[in-house]
């Protein structure tokens, strides 16, 4: 059987989906990928050197006006027909979760309801004592903003290398690709722990695995089915019509 006709199978046979997202769906969008922004103004910079609490009590302005472009560049870009598909697939599947690496916001944007959002979300902003969620009222202006109630500076809500993810979202996702029978996984290198255990707890678990990228990543070898393409072209194919 070809190889999308046998997936398509596995998908309208399946209940209970999880689908792992990375930055190949957003760069679909529009969105470089974490290195692939290192251009222009911030070509003499590495990712390390802006994306690291050490980086932020060093240099905090230059962190922020980073982060605010990279926030720019997502404000401007929309979901894709990889983020459609997922919403169409969402409504017909009885369980069904959307994990993602990405911090764009993109699948809730384009309609998805059950996102875990494991590296957090660019469009968000917290107290970088407190660890609570600010709201633009709550926040003095300045590059970075202050937080109005205790004075310490804003930061963006993502993780940061050498930062811990949040329990809860690690437990959700491994909740879901353990109880699942179908995972997908989607535009994601395999290489960024612990996300890329994820597929192989499904695995281990009993479930299919379908994998959906461009090039042959380390999970390759382990997938069900391997569906060679970007998002956008192999998903409305793999999720068919409304």
């Amino acid at each position: 059987m070809h190889a999308l006709a046998e997936a398509r199978s596995l998908v309208s046979k399946a209940r209970r989906i999880a689908v792992l997202t990375g930055a190949g769906i957003s760069s679909e969008s529009g969105i470089p990928t974490f290195r692939d922004a290192m251009t222009g103004l911030w070509s003499r910079f590495s990712p390390e050197d802006l994306a690291t609490p050490e980086a932020f009590a060093r240099d905090p302005r230059t962190v922020w006006q980073w982060y605010a472009w990279r926030r720019e560049l997502v404000e401007r870009a929309q979901p894709n027909a990889g983020h459609a598909a997922l919403v169409e697939l969402e409504r017909r599947t009885k369980r069904f979760a959307l994990i993602t690496q990405n911090v764009d916001g993109l699948h809730a944007r384009a309609g998805s309801r059950h996102v875990i959002e494991l590296h957090g979300n660019i469009l968000r902003t917290r107290c970088a004592r407190e660890g609570r969620i600010l709201e633009e009222s709550a926040m003095r202006p300045g590059s970075p903003p202050t937080c109005a109630a205790c004075g310490s500076h804003a930061r963006p809500d993502v993780v940061w290398f050498g930062e811990r993810l949040s329990p809860e979202s690690l437990s959700l996702a491994g909740e879901a690709a353990r109880g699942c029978d179908l995972f997908l996984s989607i535009g994601t290198s395999a290489l960024v722990e612990p996300a890329a255990s994820l597929p192989l707890e499904a695995l281990g678990a009993g479930a299919a695995l379908i994998e959906v990228n461009p090039q042959p990543t380390p999970l390759s070898r382990h997938a069900t089915l391997v569906l060679a393409g970007a998002a956008g072209e192999v998903l409305p194919r793999l999720v068919g019509p409304a």
